[in-house]
């Protein structure tokens, strides 16, 4: 298998995503159910039970909701630190010991073929941290569910061959929603809630100078934003910086509810 990376589902109503390199096959979060994620792997024809581990972001259930389900009928490990593990053991149930492994943040570790790199995002969960994951030369990188693109995350993702970049909410959109409660709008506005569109394209501006070109954009919210709004801002505001859309970047869209873009990189 050649160094694969796509967004199985991207929103806050579910997130997975699926990277394979030579003979390892593995899941970034698994926040629907059992069966749509099965349904989709097969779509990109991967058998769900050729995986190889589960690498969790954090314990929102918006990330884990098939977590425990897919690892218990496949026998599949789970990756997460420590205090991930203890903020979502209940939420997924019974796990085989054997198939619960624990990595320290910013230390890289192995799955099969794939060195992964998980580095801390602000965002309020126990300990939440995106990944930047590596094969032959190569790196894809994963960086949903931030407040802000604080420096190491942007260091961190410098010169990445793929990005999944957070695009959540249009903060008029997210004023205006008679459906949130004022914390709630607080707290996706907060320093640890989620990347407007507009935070998004200026942290995706610094990560142009480095050498990144082809980007999804991710966890658009269904009330506070639309593909086309979220697609637009960018364009917006990266042309007004003199960068060439198409040619300087790449830009697409990872979808809420169904596969998004399969990269074959190498």
């Amino acid at each position: 298998m050649r160094f694969t990376f796509c967004p199985l589902f991207s929103g806050s109503s579910g997130n997975a995503l699926f990277i394979g390199a030579g003979d390892t096959r593995i899941l970034i979060d698994a926040g629907m159910t059992g069966k749509a994620i099965e349904g989709a792997l097969r779509e990109i024809n991967v058998l769900p039970e050729t995986l190889n581990g589960i690498a969790v972001t954090h314990e929102h259930s918006d990330h884990i909701k098939g977590v425990g389900i897919i690892s218990r009928k496949y026998h599949v490990p789970i990756y997460a630190n420590e205090r991930t593990w203890n903020a979502m053991a209940r939420s997924i149930g019974e796990i085989q010991p054997g198939n619960r492994r624990i990595f320290e943040d910013e230390n890289d570790f192995y799955i099969g073929d794939l060195a992964l790199y998980p580095f801390p995002i602000p965002h309020d969960a126990a300990d939440p941290v995106g990944y930047r994951v590596y094969y032959g030369g190569r790196s894809v990188a994963t960086a949903t569910d931030m407040g802000y693109a604080r420096k190491n995350v942007l260091k961190t993702l410098a010169g990445v061959d793929v990005l999944l970049l957070e695009s959540n909410h249009d903060p008029e959109l997210l004023r205006i929603n008679p459906h949130y409660s004022l914390y709630l709008k607080q707290r996706i506005l907060s320093n640890h809630g989620h990347l407007s569109n507009q935070a998004s394209a200026e942290a995706l501006l610094q990560l142009l100078e480095t050498g990144v070109r082809e980007v999804l954009l991710g966890h658009l919210s269904g009330e506070n934003n639309t593909p086309e709004l979220a697609m637009q801002t960018h364009t917006d505001i990266l042309t007004r910086e003199g960068v060439r859309m198409g040619e300087d970047v790449h830009l697409g869209l990872a979808w809420r509810n169904r596969v998004s873009r399969k990269f074959e990189i190498g």
